[in-house]
Parts: C-alpha cells; sequence; structure tokens
C-alpha cells in the first residue's frame, strides 16, 4: 500500500460520521486558509505580478514546503494544491490590501470558529482528531478531501 493510502486509510478512521464529515468539508478548506493568511501577513519582502498580486518571500517557503510534503506523496495532489494555495494567497491579498490592518482580526476569527466546530465534529464522531497523534495530519486533511474530488471525477492520484 502506498504512504498516501496509509495516510488516508488512518485520517479516516476518526472521520465516519457523516456530520464530522460535512463539517470537515466546511473547516479544512477555512482552516487551510486562514493559515495561509497568517503567513501572509509576515513581514518579508513581497514579489508583485500583474493579475495575481503580490506574494511574500514568508509565503512562497511555505509554498514550497507544503508542496514538497505534498510531492513525496503524489505529483498530481501536489500540483493541484500549489494551485489551490497560490489561489488562496490571491484571495489573502486581496483582504490584506482591503482590510488592512485588521486582516489578522478575520483569519483569527474564522480559524478559532471553525476549529470549534471541528472539535464538535470530533466530539459527535466520538474519536479524537487524528493530529493529536501525529501533526502530519494537519496537511494530509485538506488531501484527503481533495482525494474524493478526484475520485470522483476519475482521476488517479
Amino acid at each position: 500500500m502506498r504512504k498516501i493510502d496509509q495516510l488516508f486509510a488512518e485520517y479516516a478512521e476518526s472521520h465516519q460520521n457523516h456530520t464530522n464529515k460535512f463539517i470537515h468539508w466546511i473547516c479544512v478548506p477555512l482552516i487551510f486558509f486562514t493559515i495561509v493568511g497568517f503567513i501572509s501577513l509576515i513581514p518579508a519582502p513581497h514579489f508583485c505580478a500583474a493579475y495575481f498580486g503580490c506574494i511574500s518571500l514568508a509565503s512562497i517557503i511555505a509554498l514550497i514546503l507544503v508542496s514538497v510534503f505534498y510531492a513525496r506523496l503524489s505529483w498530481i495532489i501536489s500540483i493541484i494544491m500549489l494551485f489551490v494555495m497560490l489561489l488562496m494567497e490571491h484571495f489573502a491579498y486581496a483582504i490584506n490590501i482591503h482590510f488592512s490592518s485588521n486582516s489578522w482580526i478575520i483569519y483569527l476569527s474564522i480559524f478559532v470558529i471553525t476549529w470549534i466546530f471541528q472539535f464538535i465534529g470530533h466530539k459527535i464522531e466520538g474519536k479524537k482528531p487524528s493530529f493529536l497523534k501525529d501533526l502530519q495530519f494537519l496537511l494530509v486533511g485538506p488531501i484527503w478531501l481533495l482525494h474524493f474530488v478526484l475520485k470522483k471525477i476519475g482521476i488517479p492520484y
């Protein structure tokens, strides 16, 4: 069995309840987005591109590190997640520009609310979140959701 399939199987063990899964479909992408948003606020040099906006050096480093983790599991997932992370970075940049010094409040509010719902989902499930056993599951959650989409549209990962 491939490592990615082992990780998905282990992650799935604590994500069987339909309500918990539903909560995860909403909250995991939002949590991932808030992390991208928080990283985008780290004071660092920025690189700007027409039609995209600006991206900080801190965000580029984070994108590379996360992409390397995903590439070791699946090239397809790594490429798709790189695109997703860049899209999230674009939206984070727009929030940072529009809300200026208050954008961190938006990210923090979303982060706290979604984690509350995540823990409610796991209370309903009756099992602890996977990341409490192994922190890499914080990065597995988003691709676990993605793998369902890829299966649905017939793209092997």
